[in-house]
């Protein structure tokens, strides 16, 4: 057996610690709990994933269900469930419930090596199963996560009974409107509301504000209406206010991300944050760590 260096065992017992109460101040910069969300560098494995989120200088991480586990075994995939493959119809490796916790102790091991911690999971369909929602609140508390993300209002009523069990937030996602899908109004921070502000206060909004903007809104608007209803968020900052803008360092954009921050601390929200950085995906670590460097900076002009 090997032992774990002290600052490993450190990091460790952070990846195993609290659920959904305040978050420790050595996770947070600039005052934020602010990491990288894994699909930020979804053209590579978890492993690397890892790997990237420590070298932008960030301390969390979001997982996204399905990201391939690492270079040497890229046909497994990382994830709630316990039987993954690189191909979901036709795994090519069943993994059983204790392979899968074999799985994910790697992971949990390559967490603490790098000192990661993560917070967040999503975005996640959520079953209206109880037995198979069950299955996403084990992972989160495996891992110590705070917030399972989703788009699934149709299993709320499933899944309400677990965030009070398991003391776990769920935040319902936003994508940008869909002119050909009138029906979607996820992207809607009012129709959030009504979903969420008569159910338990660790049900709210996963607030992206890159989709918000997206879909023609103010970001610090959506949050005013969604006050004391913010449970994590997917920051963006966009070139253009438009569906077809991309990411830019934030601070660099349209976004009003001072304004977003600021609304964030009027709030008392201080995270999970995630950069979600769509936008040169093939070698986008040096953007991904601008963010970072961002918050910090801002951080200490306070």
């Amino acid at each position: 057996m090997k032992f774990l260096l002290p600052a490993a065992l450190a990091a460790l017992l952070t990846v195993t610690g609290a659920m959904a109460g305040s978050f420790p101040d050595d996770l947070k910069i600039g005052g934020f709990v602010v990491g990288c969300q894994a699909w930020t560098f979804n053209r590579f494995t978890v492993m690397e994933a890892i790997d990237k989120t420590a070298e932008t200088g960030a301390k969390v991480i979001e997982f996204f269900p399905g990201q391939k586990l690492s270079p040497d075994q890229a046909d497994i995939q990382f994830s709630h469930e316990p039987a993954r493959g690189a191909d979901r119809k036709k795994p090519s490796e069943k993994l059983d419930g204790d392979a899968a916790k074999a799985v994910w102790e790697k992971v949990k091991a390559k967490l603490a090596e790098k000192g990661i911690t993560p917070v967040a999971y999503g975005v996640v369909g959520i079953p209206k199963d109880e037995a198979g929602a069950r299955k996403i609140f084990e992972f989160a508390k495996y891992f110590g996560i705070r917030v399972i993300n989703t788009e699934s209002v149709d299993a709320i009523d499933i899944f309400e009974p677990l965030v009070k069990e398991y003391d776990i937030k769920v935040g319902f996602h936003d994508h940008p409107k869909r002119p050909d899908h009138p029906e979607y109004k996820m992207w809607d921070p009012e129709y959030i509301l009504s979903v969420v502000k008569d159910r338990d206060p660790r049900i709210g909004s996963c607030a992206d504000t890159g989709h918000w903007v997206r879909s023609g809104l103010k970001p610090v608007d959506c949050l005013r209406i969604l006050k004391g209803h913010i449970v994590s968020s997917h920051l963006k900052d966009l070139n253009v206010p438009l569906p077809s803008g991309h990411d830019v360092p934030w601070g660099q954009g349209v976004s009003d991300v001072p304004g977003i921050l600021e609304e964030y601390k009027a709030q008392g929200f201080v995270g999970p944050i995630s950069v979600e950085y769509e936008y040169h995906q093939e070698d986008n670590l040096a953007e991904a760590k601008e963010c970072i460097d961002y918050i910090r900076t801002q951080g200490a002009k306070k």
